[in-house]
């Protein structure tokens, strides 16, 4: 009975492909996902890249990188920025932390006697931003 060995090389090779294989489906998705959240682009450029990238695949993502690829960073960077300051504009209202509330402080503080006119319009401009 031949019994079938698997050598270790072969294996490795399948490994790679693999990993090779669920990168390519990744950067696929990636794109495809660029394409439809870019702003930029009219309906019929969103149509044509998509189907440029579905009918030739290794052509179109490779041509979408090149024309595309810098703003498509740039897109990315942006909207993680917006999403922190959405983020952290929610936790400073929720947390009570908001203008209003920072603005009352400082006039209780002004009415007390702890600071003074000057210090309060400097904080109120720092709020009010």
């Amino acid at each position: 009975m031949l019994a079938y060995t698997y050598p270790l090389l072969d294996a490795f090779w399948t490994i790679l492909w693999f990993f090779l294989f669920f990168l390519w489906i990744w950067l696929l998705i990636v794109i495809i996902v660029d394409v439809f959240r870019s702003h930029d682009l009219s309906g019929w450029g969103k149509a044509g890249w998509l189907i440029f990238i579905l009918v030739l695949p290794l052509l179109g993502v490779l041509a979408y990188l090149i024309v595309r690829g810098g703003s498509m960073h740039e897109r990315r960077v942006a909207e993680m920025r917006q999403q922190e300051r959405d983020f952290r504009s929610y936790v400073k209202e929720t947390a009570g932390g908001g203008s209003a509330d920072e603005l009352a402080k400082l006039a209780d503080l002004k009415a007390k006697g702890v600071i003074t006119e000057a210090e309060f319009q400097a904080g109120k401009a720092k709020v009010l931003g």
